[in-house]
């Protein structure tokens, strides 16, 4: 019954064959396994249209629940008053489940009452009712707010009637609706984020929220509809209003947005066409928003008095600590002052030995410094001697290195002799052939062989003298090498062998050459 009733107030089309198969006891339905909550989100809110009756909503809401909740026949309100409070409960309530209202919205609301009704608001009294909340979480169910205000606990001294016509007043006011939203423009056709205001008979809209710069205003009267509009032009959430001289296109920021401002407007349409005053909401949520802050300032409130407490407690022990550091430090100082008297007695003792033993150490030290000063002095006087045999070396080596340099020159005037000699022979040989060739040639070529042979006696006169000047160098040059190092005598000797092997080949050339000169000579033309 209560989810056709949904259906029904919320415009959701249904079969009431599918509402029975749903709830059918056999334990196979949505109901019976997932539990009515999300069966109510699934297969009835989520499928709500945006042409319902946000009032019709609560009547039907309150027929359900009024009945079972509210049995006190005692109370002094009517069963409409009854309904009203449970609209400005709901109105007033904090967004959470389950629904209560704070100790805040209770003043505000019983002031608004008091104020409605003429009457004078009592501090005291709701001081102490205040004290006697405290204890109930500092809130109210809708029933304890019904009951409250049925009680007359506040109003007390007032008929029915009165009471009556101040929760009418105050249900009337709490109605307004407020929020940014886009707005198409007339000339332009272009989209404008504006703050819009509801008022029962015009809809303001503002540049920003302060309310410091009016851009325009709607005006409502019984002949103006509001309807939703489908997405077009990239926007969502549109919705029209319709006056007899121009239509407004607004786009709310969400679909919840634009059902609560279709709902809003048509209700104050609806108040226009029935002359009924202007709801009013605005004030409820700045009480929230205050609220919020003082919830803030108290939590930081609590948080600092914490912070300052643990930092006493931190403090005290820390004290607690010093004073037994000092009390342990003390104690320390006197068994220290007596350790350091004990000390000081047996330092001067020691110090007294010390300087008896540093005595001894120290005539044992000049003795050690004269031992090895004349020590020192031994290893300088070891120092320069090894300085001039260094230096005697030296100079050796500047001999040996003079002497090499003279044997190498020796050397290569011994191999320049040699190849003069090698050359002189090798001319020797080459006449004797040329000798030997002449003897073979006929008797007209003779006397060109005598003339030739002639020539070959000078130069042979002349290459022998030569050789004797050559031998003569070779000796003076050999004396000055032996006279120069006797320590390379043994190569001379070597050098000088070779040369007087030399000489001897040179005497038996000589004596071939006298042969051949008889020879010749024999031979007469």
């Amino acid at each position: 019954v209560l989810s056709q009733n949904l259906c029904t107030v919320l415009r959701i089309p249904y079969k009431t064959s599918d509402l029975e198969k749903h709830f059918r006891d056999d334990d196979e339905g949505p109901v019976s396994t997932q539990g009515y909550m999300p069966y109510l989100n699934t297969f009835i809110l989520d499928k709500a249209q945006e042409n319902w009756d946000f009032m019709e909503l609560n009547k039907m809401c309150w027929t359900v629940c009024a009945r079972k909740n509210i049995t006190d026949n005692r109370l002094l309100i009517s069963d409409s008053d009854a309904f009203k409070v449970w609209c400005i409960f709901n109105f007033l309530s904090e967004d959470q489940y389950p629904l209560v209202i704070v100790t805040e919205e209770i003043e505000y609301f019983l002031r608004k009452l008091i104020e409605a009704t003429g009457g004078s608001w009592n501090e005291g009294r709701f001081v102490d009712y205040k004290a006697q909340l405290s204890l109930k979480r500092n809130s109210l169910s809708v029933w304890e707010l019904t009951e409250l205000v049925g009680m007359g606990y506040f109003t007390k001294g007032m008929n029915q009637q009165t009471v009556s016509l101040g929760l009418l007043e105050v249900f009337q006011e709490l109605i307004l609706g407020i929020g940014y939203m886009m707005k198409k423009g007339h000339k332009r056709k272009n989209w404008t984020e504006r703050w819009f205001q509801l008022r029962l008979e015009s809809v303001m809209y503002y540049v920003r929220e302060d309310l410091a710069e009016l851009k325009g205003h709607i005006s409502l009267d019984r002949h103006c509809c509001v309807e939703p509009l489908p997405d077009k032009e990239g926007k969502k959430n549109l919705f029209i209003i319709k006056c007899p001289d121009k239509s407004f296109e607004i786009s709310a920021s969400d679909k919840k947005k634009r059902q609560e401002w279709i709902q809003a407007i048509q209700d104050c349409i609806n108040r226009l066409r029935q002359g009924l005053l202007e709801p009013h909401r605005e004030a409820r949520l700045r009480r929230r928003e205050l609220r919020a802050r003082m919830q803030v300032e108290q939590d930081l409130m609590e948080d600092r008095m914490k912070n300052l407490q643990l930092a006493n407690e931190r403090k005290q022990r820390q004290l607690e600590a010093m004073r037994k550091d000092l009390e342990e430090a003390a104690a320390k100082a006197a068994m220290e002052e007596s350790r350091r008297i004990r000390t000081q007695a047996e330092l001067k003792n020691q110090f007294k030995v010390d300087l008896e033993r540093e005595k001894m150490v120290r005539q044992q030290m000049e003795e050690e410094v004269a031992q090895k000063s004349s020590e020192l002095e031994l290893y300088l006087q070891r120092v320069r001697e090894l300085e001039d045999m260094y230096r005697r070396l030296e100079e050796a080596l500047e001999d040996e290195r003079k002497t090499r340099q003279d044997e190498e020159s020796l050397r290569k005037l011994q191999a320049r002799l040699l190849e003069e000699e090698v050359k002189k022979r090798a001319e020797l040989e080459h006449m004797h052939l040329q000798q030997q060739a002449a003897m073979s040639q006929t008797q007209q070529e003779k006397q060109l062989l005598e003339a030739q042979w002639r020539e070959q006696t000078r130069a042979l006169h002349t290459a022998t003298e030569q050789l004797h000047s050559l031998e003569q160098q070779r000796q003076g040059a050999l004396q000055e090498y032996e006279a120069s190092d006797p320590m390379l005598r043994h190569s001379a000797h070597a050098v000088k062998k070779k040369l007087e092997q030399a000489a001897d080949k040179t005497k038996s050339w000589k004596d071939r050459v006298a042969q051949h000169e008889g020879l010749i000579r024999l031979i007469q033309p």
